[in-house]
């Protein structure tokens, strides 16, 4: 095992168990010192993270455990433009807010998918699903960077802060033009640092499993993005979670 194998585990495993005490807390501790460290992204929705920013209504579309267990920097839904029919893909699904929402809106006619490797998380959706009664949704075990899905098999991705998370970024930007059909589209929110910080410069200003140290800034971004075959890219700050490091919506395509 190399030191960066070693490394990517530990950073994947740390990841894993911070969530996993998320989905297992019962209520929104973002802000309480009683979890710990098991809040997700971020210190507090106040700060950037978390159900606040989501609209009342999208709020109460939701069973109470999603809607307290959601830990991103923004919301993909209202980025997608998800449409009747669709296959939806949720890379780092957690308590399956952004599946629930995406399922209503493409409807009966099509399906909603969430990709997530810790096994509490994939839980908590699972039981917020039939709370929901939601009958066009799966949830899926996995990694963003070996998703559980066939070649062209979805027509959209969305994802919530969870691209900054991952060990091997090339890897899941490869992954999500895999597996979208010709003509499929990315909309997911995430952090993204200014191009003039370092590695080390984004790592003094969070932690990695807080979804700062791991966020590529904007030229990485484009430059992954591209690599992995995407076009029409479009990177779109939303709001500053920390100097020099914001929440972003991020948008490209896979071509015909």
């Amino acid at each position: 095992m190399t030191d960066t194998t070693s490394t990517r585990d530990e950073l994947r495993e740390q990841v894993r168990a911070r969530y996993a005490a998320a989905a297992t807390t019962g209520h929104d501790c973002c802000g309480d010192s009683s979890c710990g460290d098991s809040c997700g992204c971020g210190p507090s929705a106040e700060e950037g993270f978390g159900a606040a920013l989501y609209s009342l209504d999208e709020r109460a579309e939701l069973p109470d455990a999603a809607r307290l267990a959601s830990l991103g920097c923004g919301n993909p839904i209202t980025v997608a433009e998800l449409r009747e029919g669709e296959t939806v893909l949720d890379l780092g699904s957690g308590g399956g807010i952004d599946v629930l929402l995406s399922a209503r809106r493409v409807g009966p006619s099509g399906k909603a998918y969430g990709v997530d490797m810790t096994g509490e998380m994939l839980d908590l959706a699972r039981r917020n699903a039939a709370e929901a009664g939601a009958t066009n949704v799966e949830f899926l075990a996995g990694h963003i960077e070996a998703i559980p899905l066939p070649d062209a098999s979805v027509d959209v991705i969305i994802s919530n802060c969870v691209i900054n998370l991952s060990v091997d970024k090339p890897a899941a930007l490869a992954e999500m033009h895999r597996v979208l059909r010709p003509g499929g589209r990315i909309g997911i929110s995430d952090v993204v640092a200014g191009d003039h910080l370092t590695a080390s410069e984004r790592g003094e200003r969070g932690s990695y499993v807080g979804c700062i140290a791991g966020a590529l800034s904007d030229a990485e971004y484009r430059e992954g993005l591209a690599a992995a075959g995407f076009t029409d890219i479009a990177i779109t700050p939303t709001h500053e979670v920390a100097d020099g490091m914001h929440s972003a919506i991020v948008r490209a395509s896979k071509g015909t």
